[in-house]
């Protein structure tokens, strides 16, 4: 059977601010311009779940997208959206937040949740409509 790829998006809101405590809070502000605003900045994330399998013989499936949507809620989007993802996430606690940094963290948050016959192939994080980070769980 083929493998297939299939991809489900989700949107948030979520607020952070990028300053790292090593470093002075004038290399803060020249490293992170507006990311590193006192008050925190806010963003419109869309995050795109690639996942893979051969589609299921019965539904045509490689996975029902509502399970995948509802996995995405409980273990992601409930816990960020509307929220500040410096002081107000678990699993964020203690890192700097960049887009790169929370990609990482969404596919260790998703990966154990998945059923065993589907792969996690892809997670694209979108803070901004030019920014974006990619990750293949490597």
């Amino acid at each position: 059977m083929p493998i297939v790829h299939v991809t489900r998006t989700v949107e948030f809101n979520a607020a952070h601010r990028l300053h790292n405590p090593a470093f002075s809070d004038d290399w803060n502000r020249e490293t992170f311009g507006k990311c590193n605003y006192p008050n925190w900045h806010g963003h419109n994330y869309i995050l795109e779940v690639t996942v893979a399998s051969e589609p299921d013989p019965d539904t045509g499936y490689v996975m029902d997208l509502g399970v995948l949507k509802a996995l995405l809620e409980t273990h992601i989007v409930s816990k960020v959206d509307h929220r500040n993802l410096n002081l107000d996430v678990d699993f964020l606690a203690g890192m700097l937040p960049s887009t790169e940094n929370i990609i990482v963290a969404f596919w260790k948050q998703l990966e154990p949740h998945l059923p065993d016959t589907i792969r996690l192939v892809k997670m694209r994080l979108a803070e901004t409509s030019r920014n974006a980070a990619e990750y293949y769980g490597e």
